[in-house]
């Protein structure tokens, strides 16, 4: 055996003006054999500093075959990862103005179909499946978590409410009330230049939008986008355009506070008019007549 050397590292580093200084001492212990010298040939490199040294240090590496994610399963998760990122990124493309459920039910049902396919127990090529490997083998649990917080998205926005059955298309309802709203703003943008022109020609299509509106409200066949596109519509009408349109529901509410606020004067006249026909009339007693017997037995006891 060649000597051995004892070596001892100095790390120094600068921060904010301060000097730091570190010693570590060690005994490497190293074989003056298994030291290679440099392309110069000037100094000493250890194999540890090699290129591949980091890549040594991979986990991965050490563990047994029995325990590593079968390829399968690792083009699974690749999928999974892609459709992810295509299914997020629409969600940002459409946010303002919200017209995500229309955009992106295809990308969401595709993340929905890989993910179905990997949480369930169904085998896939050489018996494989990929339940346990990918969704419940650590505490994290990252696909159920990643795909549970798009999902409550999707709920929250109701977008199944604006596709058909099979949530493969927008549904009649849908497609009919986004051409309504494309005809009011067809007309709003005619006539922005005169605000009283328009809220006269746009009146009837603005009406038909909102009654359209409400009959969708009341079949719950809205979803985020339509309610969204409502709202806007709502503030151009009322707010840029100073347009105003009578409510049908200010007649019954009119009539009904008239007949509260004249109640009170009409129990005072009929209680005023009730009293005067009951009036109790005074009744005068008769005095009783004085009688010959009476006085005959009055005489007897005097």
């Amino acid at each position: 055996m060649g000597l051995l050397t004892k070596c001892s590292c100095v790390v120094s580093c600068l921060f904010s003006g301060w000097a730091f200084t570190f010693i570590s001492i060690a005994n490497c212990s190293v074989d003056p054999s298994e030291l290679s010298v440099d392309v110069a040939g000037k100094r000493p490199v250890s194999p540890a500093s090699g290129p591949g040294f980091l890549h040594s240090l991979s986990l991965s590496s050490a563990f047994p075959d029995d325990l590593e994610v079968s390829e399968y399963c690792m083009k699974m998760l690749h999928i999974y990862g892609e459709r992810y990122v295509t299914y997020a990124n629409c969600l940002v493309s459409y946010a303002r103005p919200v017209k995500v459920c229309q955009n992106c039910y295809s990308d969401f049902i595709s993340l929905k179909e890989i993910y179905t396919n990997i949480s369930s127990d169904q085998l896939g090529p050489g018996n494989v499946s990929c339940h346990d490997s990918l969704m419940r083998s650590d505490r994290l649990m990252l696909l159920y978590t990643l795909f549970n917080k798009l999902d409550e998205i999707w709920i929250s926005a109701e977008c199944t409410q604006c596709l058909t059955g099979d949530q493969e298309a927008l549904s009649n309802e849908t497609v009919y009330f986004m051409a309504s709203l494309n005809q009011s703003l067809s007309c709003f943008q005619q006539h922005q230049s005169n605000h009283s022109e328009l809220c006269k020609a746009c009146k009837a299509s603005y009406k038909r939008l909102n009654e359209l509106y409400g009959r969708m409200e009341k079949n719950q066949t809205l979803c985020i986008d339509l309610e969204d596109a409502m709202n806007v519509t709502r503030r151009l009408w009322s707010i840029n355009y100073n347009c105003s349109m009578p409510r049908e529901e200010t007649v019954p509410v009119i009539a009904v506070s008239s007949f509260m606020l004249f109640l009170p004067i009409i129990f005072y006249l009929s209680s005023f008019l009730h009293s005067e026909q009951k009036k109790r009339k005074l009744i005068h007693p008769k005095r009783a007549k004085s009688s010959s017997s009476l006085m005959n037995i009055q005489d007897k006891f005097s």
